[in-house]
């Protein structure tokens, strides 16, 4: 045997634990077992396989110390003890599986491979007290008993590293401890070495504290176990009389729970009101619950008095997980207070097994389906009848619907199962989903369709030319994912709409038209499209002709005008003008004058108030157009000899088509404020509307009739004070 191995004080506390942990298990451990594990063993440390940490840690009475203690706190069958002891020399490749299935059997083969693929998360430095590292836990751990093992194993080493030298190391560890190993030993009905992992873990990471608080609690122990017995005999005595059935428990709380009170009261040990706990747990039926707990109180409230400040009443109202109980703190013999919690045997059940067993008395379906599945292995741990054998039966796929992965830095993040490299991605951050073209999976190349297994380790890779595609949507399952992609695809659309849009409104002017938002909107709409992003966006991916749109809306446009009726220029006369160059004569409207043909402009849309002009068209007809309308000053330009001049000469009675173009923010209710400011307007109507918003904003066109400029001006000015209105323009 490797002599150096040992140190001198460790051989007499490795024969120790080896003749005890054999006395306490003869009836699991053949003599054959015990020679071939102890040969097994003395060939592994003789060939330096069976070797201490780096932190100086002897494997050997670790191992020997953590098979003690399942022993002593679970009664483990055989196959643990064994795998305990030989997991080490497994993982170092010293003895193959397959031997192990030879000397032993398969069930002892996979404990020790169960044990070794969950020692590799701690190589993935991940956050132990993030909850996806104990679901992960879970899911490597394929068999319940390398939990309990890893539990046990966990409080053996905090045991064993009692001012240890490396404080890192000791930090670590008691974290761990406290935020992975005792929840996961509370969940399991493991309440002894829960708080004793608490315990060592403030003890480590606060040992000044702790030291204190156990001085002074160690000061007072017998007087303080006299008190407790002393406080009891009474309500016993009480409670028998009364003729209840019920279990009463007193203890003082544990070092690291008593630290917590102490911090949440701002208190020294002496102060802590539940310093005592007592409980009360009644047997009754369950149409008796509240009466016969409300009984055990005017029992106990009679003979010590309460606190009433301190009452807490979870019976009447339970607490949202389920928890029922009567807690009440009492002034107890020396004026020391004392508290008390009454509660049914099923009350007490709930509290301490959590939701799964509310979910039983209420008849409901756990969903998660762990705290169901903890509490059955909890029934095991705590049955009398071979829990170890059970336990080697209970399935561990409670995670079948959720795959764990790693990012490189060791990062855990959980996702749905059948999850792909690309929802990763999108995972991450919506730029690194945007913008992949791949990855790498435990350092090999995979593509944006890889599905992900738990344990992996995922570096995305990504390419500042890559963007998010429509068959993207069948390669993803998360809906965040999903959500972002159909995100960054509006977003392009939107984009390149806005491209398409420039294109049309260029060759618009290329051909001297000066467009009418709602005309065009018309010929839009004749086209097919809900929305004028499509519109715009086909246009950019040239499936849509420009030129072909241009002939769309000059032929609507020229059937508008056909279609209009010609009106007799009842309200016109001519008078002369010294200012008219071409007839002398200037068109005035407002006046009873028939004979004469004219057509408001549909291009300009003049309206009262406007500064008009008149142009013979060849058809005859006159003409009347805004003075400033482009199209005028065109034709004019063009034809001067046809110009006719006109202004309004009153009032006309009547009302006059308008497009307004609104733009704002896109908020609820907006639309109806707009048309509500319309409707109040004397003389004023909404004809049409046109909606289309992006990204919070929006672009509205509205047909009004309005009868005069004035008119016009201020219900501008009214539209524009309405909150989210960023802009209003007439466009013609």
């Amino acid at each position: 045997m490797n002599e150096g191995y040992f140190h001198d004080s460790e051989k007499p506390i490795v024969l120790s634990l080896c003749r005890e942990l054999i006395r306490k298990n003869r009836e699991q451990l053949t003599a054959a077992d015990i020679n071939r594990v102890h040969s097994i063993i003395k060939e592994g440390i003789r060939q330096n396989h069976y070797r201490r940490d780096k932190y100086g840690i002897n494997p050997t009475i670790r191992n020997l110390n953590t098979a003690m203690l399942l022993t002593d706190n679970i009664g483990p069958d055989r196959n643990m003890i064994i795998a305990v002891l030989l997991y080490n020399l497994c993982r170092s490749e010293f003895i193959p599986e397959a031997q192990i299935r030879a000397d032993f059997d398969d069930d002892i083969a996979k404990l020790i491979a169960g044990l070794t693929k969950v020692s590799m998360l701690y190589k993935r430095q991940a956050a132990v007290e993030s909850d996806n590292f104990h679901k992960l836990l879970l899911t490597f751990a394929e068999d319940i008993r390398v939990i309990i093992i890893m539990i046990v194993d966990r409080l053996a080493i905090m045991r064993a590293i009692n001012h240890h030298p490396d404080e890192k190391f000791v930090h670590d560890i008691s974290n761990e401890a406290k935020y992975l190993y005792a929840p996961l030993a509370h969940r399991l009905g493991l309440y002894k070495i829960k708080s004793e992992l608490e315990d060592l873990s403030f003890k480590y990471t606060n040992r000044e504290v702790f030291t204190d608080i156990a001085r002074k609690l160690n000061e007072t122990k017998v007087a303080r176990d006299k008190y407790i017995a002393d406080f009891i005999a009474p309500v016993k005595a009480a409670l028998e009389k009364e003729g209840l059935n019920f279990e009463i428990k007193g203890r003082t709380k544990s070092i690291s729970s008593i630290w917590n009170k102490m911090k949440n009261q701002n208190a020294d040990v002496k102060d802590i009101f539940d310093l005592f706990a007592i409980r009360i747990i009644l047997d009754t039926p369950l149409e008796r619950e509240k009466a016969e707990c409300w009984n055990a109180y005017s029992i106990v409230t009679a003979m010590y008095t309460a606190n009433t400040s301190r009452l807490k009443d979870w019976l009447t109202i339970p607490k949202s997980n389920g928890y029922e109980s009567l807690h009440i703190t009492v002034n107890g013999p020396g004026n020391k207070w004392v508290e008390v919690q009454i509660r049914t045997r099923r009350m007490d059940e709930i509290a301490e097994r959590g939701l799964a067993a509310h979910w039983k008395y209420k008849g409901i379906k756990s969903e998660g389906g762990l705290d169901e599945w903890m509490n059955n292995v909890r029934d095991m741990l705590e049955s009398g009848n071979g829990p170890a054998e059970l336990m080697k039966n209970a399935s561990m796929h409670i995670y079948d619907k959720e795959v764990f992965v790693f990012t490189p830095k060791g990062d855990l993040y959980k996702l749905p199962a059948g999850a792909t490299l690309l929802d990763f991605a999108f995972h991450i951050h919506s730029k690194v989903g945007s913008s992949c073209i791949g990855g790498k999976v435990d350092g090999k190349n995979q593509k944006i369709t890889y599905k992900l297994k738990s344990g992996d380790t995922i570096e995305v890779l990504t390419s500042s030319t890559q963007t998010p595609k429509l068959d993207w949507l069948n390669i993803v399952v998360t809906s965040k994912a999903k959500n972002k992609i159909k995100q960054s695809i509006n977003e392009l659309k939107a984009k390149y709409a806005d491209l398409g849009k420039e294109l049309l409104q260029r060759r618009f002017k290329n051909k001297k038209i000066d467009v009418d938002e709602a005309m065009l909107m018309k010929v839009i709409k004749k086209a097919g499209y809900k929305n004028v992003t499509d519109f715009y966006y086909d246009i950019h991916k040239e499936t849509l002709n420009p030129a072909a749109i241009i002939d769309s809306y000059i032929a609507l446009e020229n059937k508008e005008t056909e279609a209009t009726q010609h009106e007799t220029a009842e309200n016109f006369i001519l008078q002369p003008t010294k200012d008219d160059a071409t007839t002398g004569d200037t068109l005035m409207i407002g006046e009873n004058i028939k004979g004469i043909n004219y057509k408001l402009s549909k291009c300009c849309n003049p309206i009262f108030g406007d500064s008009i002009v008149g142009f013979i068209s060849s058809e005859g007809a006159i003409k009347i157009h805004r003075a400033d309308c482009p199209n005028a000053i065109h034709l004019l330009d063009k034809y001067p000899y046809r110009r006719i001049n006109a202004q309004w000469s009153g009032k006309m009675g009547s009302q006059y088509a308008v497009t307004l173009r609104i733009l704002g923010h896109d908020d609820i209710g907006i639309v109806t404020n707009v048309s509500s400011v319309i409707n109040k307007e004397k003389d004023t109507s909404l004809r049409s509307i046109s909606i289309d918003s992006h990204d919070g904003l929006f672009q509205g066109f509205l047909v009004i009739g309005i009868g005069d400029t004035k008119s016009l001006d201020n219900l501008i000015a009214k539209i524009k004070n309405i909150k989210g209105v960023k802009d209003v323009q007439r466009t013609n």
